[in-house]
């Protein structure tokens, strides 16, 4: 396995390309393409690694992602659990602003588009309060074929670039799209069996080996593609998780969730908890329950 390098199924769809995913998971592999892409999530939830970056994904998201940065939506482990045809369901909408699209964007008219798509490198998550606009926006447009997709493609980004305001950056400061091909092999199988395992004692000696490296070797690599220790990196996973299961009401009590997603001390989780989200789980769930009533 590797950084897959996707070839965006072009067709002759022009030079917006389309993409919705009715499945029973979503792709589960780090990968990257030249095309940016907006991606609207209607159906499941999990984990999105963005470059070194993870958060948590849900239906209803939207995210802007960078040309060539790695990624990957790593859906939850019920779904390949229970692989039902219609698990997962999002639409992404590809887009090449580098070649394809360049003369489009260097009309002196396309200025904001312009400096708006030089900030999506690093990818960027729609702030809530315009999802259900712009997700009414993707539905039409991908609905619509040739000048029409384009214009009414081209307006949401005029949109995104004017009206649009506290775009959530998915960066930690730190950018690295050059994966070689054997850094992707390492990269891609640190990550699937970090969230594959996350529940488990992962010591550092059994993730190097997932790398093939000496666990002093591995602590070096590690740190130099993601600028982050492998347990800051492992508890980040496991909080994500713990904030889904915090929101979705999954759990019996706050110690519970801890020893869910891997902590055997529920002081250690909560310490860890909130250096990561800046709150305590009590304190998450009840600003949940608030919005949730508002």
């Amino acid at each position: 396995m590797k950084v897959i390098q996707f070839t965006v199924p072009v067709a002759d769809e022009g030079a917006v390309v389309i993409q919705e995913d009715i499945l029973p998971y979503f792709y589960n592999y780090l990968h990257r393409h030249k095309e940016a892409q907006v991606t609207l999530i209607i159906k499941g939830e999990g984990t999105l690694i963005a470059g070194n970056y993870t958060q948590p994904f849900k239906a209803g998201d939207i995210y802007v992602i960078g040309a060539n940065q790695p990624h990957m939506f790593k859906g939850d482990a019920r779904y390949f659990e229970n692989l039902q045809e219609k698990n997962i369901h999002a639409i992404h909408i590809f887009f090449d602003h580098e070649h394809a699209l360049q003369g489009l964007f260097s009309l002196k008219e396309m200025e904001p588009v312009r400096k708006f798509l030089q900030l999506t490198a690093n990818s960027l998550q729609l702030p809530a309060e315009y999802t259900e606009k712009i997700t009414q926006d993707i539905l039409k447009i991908s609905r619509l074929s040739g000048a029409e997709r384009l214009l009414a493609f081209v307006g949401m980004l005029v949109f995104f670039s004017k009206q649009v305001k506290d775009w959530k950056s998915l960066s930690t400061g730190f950018s690295r799209h050059s994966y070689s091909e054997s850094e992707g092999l390492r990269m891609n199988d640190i990550y699937q069996y970090t969230l594959e395992h996350y529940a488990e004692n992962i010591s550092l000696g059994q993730i190097a080996s997932i790398a093939h490296l000496t666990t002093y070797a591995f602590c070096k690599y590690f740190k130099k593609h993601t600028r982050k220790t492998y347990l800051e990196f492992l508890n980040e996973i496991r909080i994500n998780v713990a904030c889904k299961n915090i929101i979705n009401g999954d759990f019996d009590s706050i110690a519970a969730v801890a020893y869910a997603t891997g902590y055997n001390n529920p002081i250690t989780f909560n310490r860890v908890f909130r250096k990561v989200t800046g709150m305590s789980p009590s304190a998450y769930a009840r600003q949940y329950r608030f919005e949730e009533a508002g």
